[in-house]
């Protein structure tokens, strides 16, 4: 009755196909803010999950911090920089963004900066903050929840968390997502239980939404886990969310082009 996407892009891809059912709940459009719903409302935002920079402060000094996601391009990072490939959705999204606000041309000039660092490629973000903890790597870009997830569980963990992008387009920002199947058999239903995880169903404790994972929930409303909150505030892009999925096959492409690793390697 229901589709859950951890990617804005795929509800885009599957809301194009026709297959979610345009929702009318006056419940959903006072609780969840217009940037993170579907203009259509054919999918609502649910929590929100921040891909940004970490490093080493062992390793990385303070005036050293990169600013942005192109200044991981830097060749002063060369064999320090731990990514995600791309194969995993994280990156087509970014890379999906970084288009929408730049074009094709000087994305792609930024990613070859990127691969031509000679970049660690792990298929997990908690892998790739061990890496940066243990010194595989100084810098990293990675979902903010996986360090808060670590840090809950050790506070004293190395690493630390820097929002990308403050002075120019906003951090990347993506959320999990849900809609309503046209084919719903129990659409009511359905719709019941999307108002419920946009209002009381929003928190920071383990039976709501986004409940221990370290998100950041969508309801203005809902209560902040205090770890995360600790990373202090931070100014999002205002991207249409919908644009990871319009430009996903164009940074699909664009990573190729590139070079950018589709599987776990190790630099050399």
């Amino acid at each position: 009755d229901a589709f859950i996407s951890i990617d804005a892009g795929g509800l885009w891809l599957i809301a194009n196909e026709g297959l979610l059912e345009p929702i009318e709940s006056e419940v959903l459009t006072e609780n969840i803010p217009d940037i993170l719903r579907d203009p259509e409302n054919r999918w609502f935002g649910l929590s929100q999950r921040v891909r940004t920079i970490m490093y080493n402060p062992d390793a990385v000094g303070a005036e050293e911090v990169p600013a942005t996601y192109a200044d991981l391009a830097d060749p002063q990072w060369r064999d320090r920089l731990c990514l995600r490939p791309a194969t995993h959705i994280y990156t087509i999204a970014l890379v999906a963004g970084m288009i929408s606000n730049r074009g094709e041309a000087e994305t792609e000039e930024i990613v070859q900066g990127w691969v031509a660092n000679n970049p660690t490629y792990l298929d997990s973000d908690t892998r790739i903050l061990e890496t940066v903890a243990a010194g595989g790597c100084d810098v990293a870009i990675a979902n903010h929840y996986y360090l808060g997830r670590i840090l809950n569980e050790d506070p004293d963990f190395p690493v630390e968390v820097t929002w990308a992008n403050q002075e120019t387009t906003g951090v990347h920002r993506n959320i999990i997502g849900m809609g309503v199947l046209q084919s719903a058999r129990n659409k009511e239903n359905a719709v019941r239980l999307l108002e419920w995880l946009a209002t009381e169903g929003q928190g920071a404790t383990p039976d709501t939404l986004p409940g221990s994972n370290f998100e950041f929930p969508v309801n203005p409303d809902a209560e902040v886990d205090p770890l995360i909150a600790g990373f202090g505030e931070w100014t999002v892009d205002p991207i249409d969310l919908n644009e990871y999925g319009r430009n996903q096959a164009a940074a699909i492409q664009l990573l190729e082009r590139a070079g950018y690793g589709f599987a776990e390697t190790a630099g050399q």
